[in-house]
């Protein structure tokens, strides 16, 4: 066989395993039509992912005037995948199977992110997943981490994490080294985009923003149903678009950034000067309920993601903006005045058709699209290995 006619057979391979993933149960012949391939490469190929067990046959479906046709499905639990969410003040970890169901998940909160002590961290929570995988032909696949800063187009290396104090730092390096598992890196917005995308409140949207609201602010853009990185994998840093031109200093070095006005940090240090109390997003949201300066401070809050999604919708114009990370637990609290600052500010021919929600997988879009990346990258490994050579 050439190296074309491997090409053609790799990219047909992939392309018969998705349409598995995304319609089954269905039959090979199902397969021929929706494809426009032959029954008998068809046939070649399924039987090629039955006995590298990543689809299997289940009993026959319904006939049409012929004999009942044995139906596909995809065996999601032919391995695992995990996803990493590096939060400024957490650590998320989950561990999918293939479709991105948890299995199990871990979260550990932090009061110091100092690197030497984050990755050790990290390493735990990672083995921890590592040890709870069921039994399955592949194992743990692959491991995927969503981070608070700027990661380059490799993915290999985080330049800057302004909010985690971090410059320069090799993170995959470090934990292939350690798991001898494939590794992806990215920045935690274009994850959580992406599990919007592909599993929460994106799935029926081409274009779409995720504002992820969390101690800072990122931001992850699907255009045109694929993840816009930029043209050095840079994009999507919002947090740090300046919103007030005399404003407060900002720990990237510039001043009046949004995420000082409208983050999880920022609600906390408005409460913090009115309450002196030792305080954190849910503590203030259950003292919201009968303190009405509380539900103030919310408000404010609200209104200053309201300026940057504004902003957004005027410059972007897309179908829906997505509110994720640890404030969407806020959104009672925040929705009205996000919604007037929107209603009052944004051109109206930009805000008809918009749909603005709060994030369906709530604290786990990260996660789950950073599990996602590390499923899509073993299921894709082949075909990738022939572009690459």
């Amino acid at each position: 066989m050439t190296w074309n006619q491997q090409l053609v057979k790799m990219k047909n391979k992939s392309r018969v395993l998705q349409t598995i993933i995304d319609q089954s149960p269905l039959s090979r012949a199902d397969i021929s039509q929706h494809l426009g391939l032959t029954k008998g490469t068809v046939s070649s190929l399924v039987n090629e992912l039955i006995d590298e067990k990543i689809c299997s046959e289940t009993g026959p479906g319904k006939s049409s005037g012929g004999r009942r046709p044995v139906m596909l499905l995809f065996n999601e639990k032919a391995g695992y995948a995990i996803g990493i969410d590096l939060g400024v003040n957490y650590i998320l970890g989950v561990i999918t199977d293939l479709s991105g169901n948890i299995v199990n998940e871990n979260l550990k909160h932090m009061n110091s992110m100092r690197y030497e002590e984050t990755i050790l961290v990290i390493k735990e929570v990672i083995q921890s997943l590592v040890d709870s995988a069921p039994d399955s032909p592949y194992g743990v696949v692959g491991i995927g981490i969503g981070v608070p800063g700027i990661v380059n187009k490799e993915g290999s290396n985080i330049l800057l994490a302004p909010n985690l104090g971090w410059t320069d730092i090799n993170l995959k390096a470090e934990i292939e080294s350690e798991f001898h598992l494939p590794v992806i890196i990215d920045n935690e917005a274009n994850a959580g985009a992406y599990g919007e995308k592909r599993f929460g409140a994106g799935k029926n949207y081409e274009n779409l923003i995720y504002v992820s609201a969390g101690i800072g602010i990122g931001v992850g853009f699907i255009l045109q149903n694929s993840l816009y990185r930029g043209a050095e994998g840079f994009s999507g840093e919002m947090g740090h678009m300046v919103i007030d031109i005399d404003g407060k200093e900002c720990s990237c070095g510039s001043k009046g950034c949004w995420e000082l006005y409208a983050s999880e940090q920022a609600l906390l240090n408005q409460a913090k000067n009115s309450k002196q109390e030792d305080l954190n997003l849910e503590s203030l949201i259950d003292m919201a309920e009968v303190d009405e300066e509380v539900k103030d401070v919310f408000r404010h809050i609200g209104r200053g993601l309201g300026i940057g999604i504004n902003n957004i919708i005027n410059t972007f114009n897309p179908e829906q903006i997505i509110i994720g990370n640890r404030l969407a637990i806020a959104r009672e609290l925040l929705s009205e005045s996000i919604m007037e600052v929107v209603r009052n500010r944004s051109l109206r021919f930009n805000q008809e058709n918009v749909n603005i929600t709060f994030a369906e997988l709530t604290i786990y879009s990260a996660a789950l699209g950073a599990s996602a990346y590390a499923t899509e990258s073993f299921l894709n490994s082949d075909l990738e290995e022939h572009l690459n050579k």
